[in-house]
């Protein structure tokens, strides 16, 4: 009799056992009654009558991401693949909803995200697209926002992680941003360069106006030398005339013995006979003679006007 019921009881013991189950932390379970909705079970130890419920199947209450990559064109006919990742959840309250109203959630978000993408994309220039990628989320969660809460799935936030163009495109992109930069680069080195021009003539006209005066100072001094010189020399009985063409001759033979100093000098003084300087004197004398007597007749014409 022992051995008979032994079937019965493992029959038995099986039962019991399948009547409890588990439902994970943030899942929702959904039971069934003979093919029918009975109730929805979330987390912890569970009971179900055997052989009648049955765990028709188990839902996820945590965010969920989707990526969708969409290829579309923009308004200056450039196509373009975009990476939208959709994040979301199934509501709690309306799990029954999200199970029994709709078979393939990543499907039906999948196609308003092409939708919305390819409506509005088109409206915008490339570069726009990147500026503006922003305004594109914003769009695609609003109208998943109105579509999938009717389903029992709540947006949580639409992003777009990345706007890829054709290759050609990038390479354009690159070029024309290496070329504004070289021409910003050009345009800093002619500013430093017209500087550095600027600078190197005032410090030109600087060391022009030094050298100027000095050479004004230095004949200054030399004139006061003359002067002095032509004093001692009328001091001896010789007058102003002689004196003069005297002082002449002297630098001459002056300026003659510095360049006998000077072994690579390529200064050439003519004329440098050994008559010159007595020929130089005698000529100086009579030409200081000729303005004399040439001031004296216009002095006496002068008067004779008057």
């Amino acid at each position: 009799m022992s051995f008979t019921f032994i079937p019965f009881l493992v029959i038995g013991l099986f039962i019991l056992i399948s009547s409890f189950f588990i439902v994970k932390q943030q899942t929702a379970a959904i039971i069934e009654r003979f093919g029918k909705y009975q109730s929805i079970r979330h987390s912890g130890l569970q009971l179900k009558i055997p052989l009648v419920d049955r765990i028709a199947g188990k839902l996820s209450l945590k965010i969920q991401q989707l990526d969708v990559i969409i290829e579309t064109k923009t308004l200056d006919d450039v196509f373009v693949k975009l990476k939208v990742s959709v994040q979301y959840k199934v509501i709690r309250d309306k799990v029954y909803d999200a199970f029994y109203k709709l078979d393939y959630p990543h499907d039906q978000i999948t196609s308003y995200v092409f939708d919305v993408v390819r409506a509005e994309v088109p409206k915008m220039k490339l570069d726009d697209v990147f500026v503006k990628k922003d305004d594109i989320a914003i769009a695609v969660k609003s109208e998943l926002n109105d579509a999938m809460i009717e389903y029992g799935y709540d947006i949580i936030k639409t992003l777009v992680t990345d706007i890829d163009p054709d290759g050609q495109v990038k390479e354009a992109m690159n070029r024309i941003n290496a070329s504004e930069r070289e021409k910003i680069a050009a345009q800093f080195e002619g500013d430093a360069q017209r500087i550095l021009i600027v600078e190197k003539a005032k410090a030109e006209a600087e060391s022009k106006r030094l050298q100027g005066q000095g050479i004004a100072d230095q004949r200054r001094e030399i004139a006061r030398g003359l002067e002095e010189s032509v004093e001692v020399l009328n001091r001896v009985g010789i007058n102003s005339q002689e004196a003069s063409a005297l002082i002449v001759v002297t630098q001459h033979y002056d300026t003659l013995q510095s360049l006998g100093e000077e072994t690579n000098s390529n200064l050439i003084l003519l004329p440098n006979a050994p008559q010159a300087g007595s020929n130089m004197l005698n000529d100086m004398v009579a030409s200081f003679a000729a303005s004399n007597q040439i001031g004296e007749a216009m002095k006496e014409a002068k008067k004779k006007k008057e």
